[in-house]
């Protein structure tokens, strides 16, 4: 495959060189909400920080995550159903294990259940291939035995990748990965021996982690960015069909100061409905592998 770059795994392409195409409905902008639920582990391993922490165990951060899944994924839970949202939730398969019931009360809302890892404790890219190999069956194996099916999309924990992890996740079935924010649209991905990947736009920006907690963003100028991308990737979206995530952290914006201005940003959304596309990433990934226009 020619490439400027060294990955391999797709060519460059230029936004508006490409083939215009539609989304369901005639629609040009595709708006999926990333819900990230996740567990760490008590006293070691890796977690996001509302502070600087101290020796382990680190309460003060590990009691913040875990208010998240205790309270504010709740809380979440609720705001989506009173504004007729749906998602993708992004499921570390430990948590069926560590919390009993929060996987099931959004499956029970018929969001897509996404693969996340076993936790967010450990970082992915870290293993050799072997171990990375064990580590995606054992989550798929968990999140298929408690759904019913195996997980269509993967996003790593802390958006973590090996050199060969699209090759293995291709390898174990998946259809689409969620780690790479290079496009604004689907992109397939070559992996060894012929298979490929599609991958589906996930976003940095438009993340509560680098906006919030990286760049100390307030609860309200969140808001305002997701406001601001809508509005701006409606208008673009009519020279080319686009994909639009938001990337939510129920410990972070769970939060009663930043669930407020959340809740108004997605209500604009929501209300703009009839414009575009509300869907799941997995949703995106099947519409867009059927397209012969997705380079």
């Amino acid at each position: 495959m020619p490439t400027t770059s060294d990955h391999g795994r797709y060519a460059y392409s230029a936004l508006p060189d490409r083939p215009v195409y539609d989304w369901p409905g005639a629609r040009r902008l595709a708006v999926y909400l990333g819900l990230n639920l996740e567990t760490f582990a008590f006293g070691s391993g890796l977690g996001a920080e509302l502070a600087p922490g101290g020796p382990q165990p680190d309460v003060l951060n590990y009691a913040w995550r875990d208010w998240g899944n205790r309270v504010g994924a709740w809380r979440v839970r609720d705001m989506l159903d009173e504004l007729g949202l749906p998602a993708g939730v992004l499921v570390n398969s430990n948590l069926y294990r560590d919390c009993p019931g929060l996987v099931e009360a959004f499956r029970a809302r018929g969001d897509e259940i996404v693969a996340h890892g076993r936790t967010n404790a450990e970082r992915q890219g870290e293993h050799d291939e072997a171990g990375e190999r064990a580590l995606i069956a054992e989550a798929t194996a968990v999140i298929a035995r408690a759904e019913g099916r195996a997980p269509a999309g993967w996003l790593g924990p802390w958006i973590s990748q090996s050199p060969l992890t699209p090759d293995l996740l291709a390898e174990a079935g998946y259809r689409y990965l969620l780690d790479w924010a290079h496009d604004d649209q689907p992109v397939w991905f070559a992996t060894r021996n012929g298979r490929r990947i599609l991958s589906v736009p996930y976003p940095q920006e438009l993340n509560d982690i680098p906006a919030i907690v990286a760049r100390k963003d307030s609860g309200a100028q969140f808001a305002e960015m997701i406001v601001d991308t809508f509005e701006e990737m409606l208008e673009q979206s009519r020279a080319a069909p686009l994909v639009m995530g938001i990337a939510l952290h129920p410990y972070i914006v769970g939060q009663p100061h930043r669930l407020r201005p959340l809740r108004r940003a997605l209500r604009h959304i929501a209300e703009r409905r009839e414009a575009v596309w509300l869907t799941t990433p997995g949703a995106i990934a099947e519409h867009a592998a059927g397209l012969p226009a997705i380079p």
